[in-house]
């Protein structure tokens, strides 16, 4: 029996906290608990998308795989590590040394369920503004419009940033947060809950997620937020939010149609490096 379509995204979250959950009480430890949970999300992803595709026209060819595999491996696994031990040494171990106490900034008494909600919902609106910025000024544009240059959806091209655009999100999605103090615990669920959410949201699956829309960054909303068309695509900044862009009126979820064209106007590199050098060359 098929899997109603609005029950996918509820099904496949909760499996992922389910499964971290489960590797922890048997002994396996946090880090490698939390990337199995997002590998397996990840997968389960990439075959919805083969049996309940949204569009059969957006399975990625060759060069597109090639390309964002590259840039999961550089942009989302090689290269976090080195902006987190770069915070340590450059941010965090100074504040520390001052005796400032900001952690009495953080509710760490809070159980870690409500600790991580209250990260998600600080992180999103502060990457809000940041992605919103991203769209209304010309500079930061040219580095955004790297992971506007798909012109298909599908699970993988979540991680399509340009290293500079991910460094400016770090300084707002881990940099307060350590600084801080707060627990690899809830960091670990944030980012469990910020992956997950992603390869779904970012997904090719033909699936619905009703009243969920006004709260979640959802893949209907984040269809029309990579319209070709700017008036359509300038909405829907919520990461794995949505409900700033509700409070702040940039939501944007039309009943009477689907997205068409996807990605940019003008022609724009396919391969990893030519994308690395596009937002610093010279345009017409």
């Amino acid at each position: 029996m098929r899997v109603p379509r609005w029950l996918i995204y509820p099904l496949v979250m909760a499996s992922a906290f389910t499964l971290s959950w489960t590797l922890q009480r048997v002994g396996v430890g946090l880090t490698v608990s939390t990337y199995v949970a997002i590998v397996a999300v990840a997968l389960t992803v990439a075959v919805l998308e083969r049996v309940v595709p949204y569009r059969t026209e957006w399975h990625p060819g060759p060069q597109e795989l090639t390309t964002d595999l590259a840039f999961i491996a550089v942009v989302q696994l090689l290269l976090p590590p080195f902006i987190a031990v770069a915070f340590a040494n450059v941010v965090v171990a100074p504040v520390r040394s001052l005796g400032i106490p900001a952690t009495i900034l953080w509710p760490h008494a809070w159980p870690l369920w409500a600790q991580t909600a209250l990260m998600v919902l600080l992180v999103d609106l502060m990457r809000y503004w940041l992605h919103r910025a991203c769209h209304e000024t010309d500079a930061l544009w040219r580095l955004h419009s790297v992971h506007h240059s798909v012109d298909r959806l599908y699970w993988l091209n979540t991680s399509r940033f340009h290293p500079v655009e991910k460094t400016l999100q770090m300084m707002l999605d881990s940099l307060p947060f350590l600084v801080m103090g707060v627990s690899a615990e809830v960091l670990s669920l944030y980012y469990l809950t910020y992956s997950a959410n992603g390869f779904l949201q970012h997904s090719n699956i033909d699936l619905r997620y009703g009243p969920l829309n006004y709260i979640v960054g959802s893949a209907e909303t984040h269809r029309w937020h990579h319209s070709r068309e700017s008036r359509e695509a300038n909405a829907n900044y919520g990461s794995t939010l949505v409900l700033w862009d509700v409070i702040f009126g940039t939501w944007f979820l039309p009943a009477d149609r689907q997205v068409d064209r996807l990605g940019l106007r003008e022609i724009y590199p396919r391969s990893f490096v030519g994308l690395l050098a596009a937002p610093f060359r010279k345009r017409d």
